[in-house]
């Protein structure tokens, strides 16, 4: 088939390789047949539940080409839209057996820095003056001057607003706390913080391992080393301070668990079986303290052998395998099981005519962006399904293959 030149090029390999595109709005283009199940989490987690204070972890599973990394984007999508902090990560680029490395790379894809000027726009506007009042490179305390407001009441205001969303914050880790309220105050231009106390703070946070704890001491903060055994107390705290700042809540991806079994070729072994499991008792802690954080939700995802391996996967790993095995197994789709069968899922929604309609987004889509694809008959629907049952690649792959692979189908 003839490409176009320049034409939205990494998205066709992207969907060659049975990976979603990269770009946003042919992703929700091309997407069909997750709507009930995106839908469904939408209403019941992202829009009520999780912004009223609650925490949930998700398990997305299946055969290879069962959508996850698709279903995972386009909730995340959907979690972006509806004014959460998203984070995407993929477990091939973060180390999982060690709790700490996860948390900082949480943290750095959050930016504490965006944040927490958030969190001090949230004050401004609790003590009631309009942020989009303040100049670009103008602080509070410059604003108040400005308007011959900027005397020790409103100073006084400015601190006990800090104390209140930080260091009285029962739900904040005393240290965590406390530099943040350093480093608002500083974008608030009350309490006055020099620059290189503000670089110093940021580095601690951000698991600087040059920064000493001595010259932390020398601001007046008590701190500890981040480690594995505080890092997820450090994890509801930032959950905390993000839902300070401004948005719902903090939603969380991590994808690619699958290389925890070591299973791609030519390349050297990732985790040996110490790392492996300690990985899974990371993630039967955060089960165990996920009740503990308010306004956080992870969704997991990994191919259908990371579950079912006896010997390597989350079944050799038992106190792993008793949180989140399912007791009661129905022949029915659940959608609100913790582990979500996306297999399952296409059993009972990927009928004829959703498959059909599938190809026919994607077809129309690549035919506008230059590409010659025709979309599947009703026959050739059909005869995916009778094949995906038997084979060991999810649905919605068998379909991309069909319409692009050796050439594409011509029209």
């Amino acid at each position: 088939m003839a490409e176009p030149d320049g034409v939205r090029r990494g998205d066709f390999d992207c969907l060659m390789q049975g990976r979603p595109p990269e770009d946003r709005e042919l992703l929700r283009e091309i997407t069909c047949g997750l709507d009930s199940l995106t839908d469904f989490l939408r209403v019941h987690y992202l829009e009520s539940y999780i912004p009223e204070g609650g925490s949930k972890i998700k398990f997305a599973t299946g055969r290879p080409g069962s959508g996850k990394t698709h279903f995972a984007r386009c909730l995340s999508e959907e979690a972006a839209g509806l004014g959460y902090l998203t984070v995407n990560l993929s477990a091939r680029n973060v180390w999982l057996h060690d709790f700490r490395e996860l948390y900082l790379e949480i943290l750095r894809h959050c930016d504490i820095e965006r944040v927490l000027t958030g969190c001090a726009w949230q004050i401004v506007r609790e003590l009631g003056y309009d942020p989009a009042e303040i100049g670009a490179e103008q602080s509070f305390l410059d604003y108040l001057l400005e308007h011959g407001e900027g005397d020790a009441l409103s100073k006084g205001e400015i601190r006990g607003a800090l104390r209140r969303f930080f260091t009285r914050n029962p739900l904040l880790d005393n240290c965590f706390a406390a530099c943040c309220s350093l480093l608002t105050g500083g974008i608030l231009g009350h309490p006055i913080l020099e620059k290189s106390s503000r670089e110093l703070i940021l580095g601690y946070l951000n698991g600087d391992k040059s920064v000493k704890l001595s010259q932390l001491r020398a601001l007046g903060l008590s701190p500890s080393g981040i480690t594995r055994y505080n890092a997820r107390h450090l994890l509801r705290s930032l959950a905390e301070t993000v839902r300070l700042g401004g948005w719902k809540g903090l939603f969380v991806v991590i994808d690619d668990m699958e290389v925890l079994l070591n299973r791609a070729s030519g390349q050297a072994m990732r985790y040996t079986k110490l790392r492996r499991e300690d990985t899974y008792e990371s993630i039967r802690q955060l089960i165990d303290d996920i009740d503990s954080m308010r306004c956080v939700m992870f969704l997991l995802c990994f191919d259908r052998e990371l579950m079912d391996n006896e010997n390597y996967g989350m079944k050799s790993y038992q106190a792993l395998w008793l949180r989140i095995q399912n007791e009661i197994v129905s022949t029915r789709f659940n959608r609100f099981a913790d582990i979500i069968d996306l297999d399952r899922y296409a059993d009972e929604a990927y009928d004829e005519a959703a498959l059909r309609a599938m190809s026919e987004r994607l077809a129309g889509a690549l035919q506008r962006a230059g590409y010659a694809l025709a979309p599947l008959t009703a026959e050739e629907a059909e005869g995916l399904r009778e094949r995906a049952r038997y084979g060991g690649v999810g649905l919605p792959y068998l379909l991309n293959r069909e319409m692009v692979e050796g050439g594409g189908r011509g029209v």
